[in-house]
């Protein structure tokens, strides 16, 4: 739910970055997930264990509204509040057991993914560049 309330900020922002920006970043979108997966498998074996989100949900109690009153001249106003359950639903993280070898080996395949991406990249941000000079 929290990645939902940020997708119109991001939104807006991106309106914001100018042609060049945006081809750059259309021609890196690759390189950047990998740089990402690269991070998480090396904190991975910095720690023996990964990380794993899952979602659950408990009941809270809650203000749901009010119970009618009716005073002396007849009119209903809102008396004392109405409590309710209401399930809650919450991303948490707890610890994976992962094989630490299947899991260099990983590593190093995107190692690899990288450096290949890399030396596609620097051509491909070059031609964003000669197609949007920045003013």
């Amino acid at each position: 739910m929290k990645r939902l309330s940020i997708l119109p900020l991001l939104l807006i922002l991106s309106a914001c970055a100018t042609q060049q920006e945006r081809c750059i970043s259309t021609v890196t979108r690759d390189l950047r997930t990998v740089e990402s997966l690269i991070a998480k498998s090396d904190a991975t074996l910095r720690r023996g264990y990964a990380l794993e989100e899952y979602e659950t949900s408990r009941p809270v109690y809650r203000q749901c509204g009010w119970y009618p009153r009716v005073l002396s001249d007849g009119r209903v106003v809102a008396g004392a509040p109405r409590m309710c359950w209401d399930d809650v639903t919450e991303t948490r993280t707890r610890a994976k057991a992962v094989d630490l070898n299947q899991e260099r080996r990983l590593l190093e395949g995107l190692r690899e993914k990288r450096t290949q991406l890399a030396a596609q990249a620097g051509p491909a941000v070059a031609r964003c560049e000669a197609a949007f000079p920045e003013e």
